[in-house]
């Protein structure tokens, strides 16, 4: 099969030219291939292989290329990168691998393309097109590639427990590729994950979360997460979470299954391409509390009294073992795990004011997101209740935005400052100044007295007084 039509661009015939002059064979090979026969090629970065040295290759092909590119050598892997039309481009030399048993990074040796090609993780990556003059744009197929894209399945090119255990990262790759791709992952490779998945204990952290990152940023997350699941993974990796998993009934009552509720809110929460990584965390993690919330009540059922505040507490040590990012982002996922039924006891009539004025107050500028989440968290199959639960949330949403209008609480700022209530009272820094901002704060969110400088300032003078300072 002649595939001259994927590399018919400038920068294909200047690496074929290049490694004609030092003569060494090159190949495009991996995701571009792939994409391209998947029809979803545009502008995708590069793989060169070439039979011999890629720094060499890199060096030759820079000099076709103006203005000159700057290159990026990795003596380590005996790779180099270089820009060209905002493409990334890496050229590597074809290698055969060797790994021990307690690590996953490989003895690196010389090889050919069929070694190169045997040493990849699935056989739809393992695609390759030649750039030489004798055979350019030749698709080179060894473990049938291209019929198992039309079939959509990922196998491995070689026996897949052997693939697995070697480099243990490639079965979150293979469910990460399977959710991306909604490819089916071949059933004897399923197994091997299953078989070996314990091996994933060597891989690092970071290159764990970075494939766990890319399966939740996918259009539906739950399938590379219930992947996760049956595969047992998820239970190393994210044990809190499966942990949800289950129903259970007594006296005729019973609770859905957390579990599966949660998949379906972080699909929702995924509909919406502008969702950021973290709000995805937020909706996979905020029910986490559960677990250990869950009681059963005479004649009112099972209830999971304060999850939320469990399960934001609980965020601190996730982050740290996963090693994800700590900071505004830790910050971020438990806030709105701590607020996210808070919402829903602000629906109706009866609520006050002051109520969600003190949301505004707490939420600031995540208050979207946590709305979001709880449109997010309605999962009832129920028609004409998931019509009603959404509208009661535009409802709120609609009063939040007046209120706002209003009173301007959300990211408040108090008209009173510190150093007002110092220079009035002519004090030091003392307690007596936090108990007048306080006062001052409640007094507001309570909707005793505007959000203005006048009214605040008259309030600091009583407050001021009962605490026994004068103006001076």
């Amino acid at each position: 099969m002649n595939l001259s039509s994927a590399i018919h661009r400038k920068i294909f015939h200047i690496v074929s030219i290049s490694a004609q002059k030092i003569k060494q064979d090159s190949y495009v090979i991996g995701g571009y291939v792939r994409d391209y026969l998947l029809g979803k090629i545009k502008f995708k970065d590069l793989d060169i292989l070439t039979i011999g040295e890629g720094i060499r290759l890199a060096k030759e092909v820079s000099k076709y290329i103006t203005p000159d590119p700057k290159i990026r050598i990795f003596k380590r892997f005996g790779t180099a990168m270089l820009e060209y039309e905002n493409q990334k481009i890496e050229f590597v030399g074809s290698r055969k691998e060797s790994y021990h048993f307690y690590s996953r990074k490989p003895i690196i040796e010389f090889g050919s393309l069929k070694d190169d090609q045997n040493r990849r993780d699935f056989t739809i990556n393992a695609l390759a097109i030649s750039l030489n003059r004798n055979n350019y744009g030749e698709l080179i197929d060894p473990f049938g590639g291209l019929l198992d894209l039309k079939q959509k399945i990922l196998r491995t090119p070689l026996d897949a427990n052997i693939t697995y255990s070697d480099d243990p990262l490639r079965m979150m790759r293979a469910i990460r590729f399977a959710t991306q791709l909604k490819f089916v992952i071949e059933k004897y490779s399923f197994q091997s994950i299953k078989k070996n998945k314990n091996r994933i204990n060597i891989v690092s952290s970071e290159r764990i979360i970075d494939e766990f990152n890319k399966i939740l940023l996918s259009e539906k997350p739950s399938l590379g997460l219930f992947l996760l699941y049956k595969s047992g993974l998820l239970s190393i990796i994210l044990p809190e979470l499966v942990l949800l998993k289950g129903i259970k009934e007594k006296n005729g009552y019973k609770h859905k299954d957390n579990f599966y509720h949660t998949l379906q809110v972080v699909d929702n929460i995924s509909k919406e391409k502008n969702n950021s990584l973290w709000l995805r965390w937020v909706a996979l993690l905020h029910d986490i509390g559960k677990t250990h919330t869950k009681k059963f009540l005479p004649k009112i059922g099972w209830s999971f009294h304060a999850h939320e505040l469990v399960g934001s507490n609980m965020i601190p040590n996730i982050f740290q073992r996963l090693k994800l990012p700590k900071g505004s982002y830790m910050r971020y996922v438990k806030k709105i795990i701590q607020h996210s039924y808070r919402p829903i006891t602000l629906i109706g009539n009866h609520t006050k004011d002051s109520a969600i004025r003190r949301l505004l107050f707490d939420i600031g500028d995540d208050l979207e997101d946590l709305m979001k989440l709880c449109i997010a968290d309605i999962t009832t199959n129920n028609i004409e209740k998931k019509n009603k639960y959404k509208k009661n949330i535009y409802l709120l949403m609609e009063r939040i935005r007046k209120l706002e209008e209003r009173d301007r609480i959300q990211n408040w700022k108090s008209p009173i400052s510190g150093n007002d209530i110092m220079n009035t009272f002519h004090i030091n820094p003392c307690k007596k100044i936090g108990i007048i901002k306080d006062f001052v704060k409640d007094s507001i969110l309570e909707g005793k007295i505007s959000n203005d400088f006048h009214s605040a300032y008259f309030l600091m003078l009583k407050k001021g007084e009962e605490l026994g300072l004068k103006k001076k």
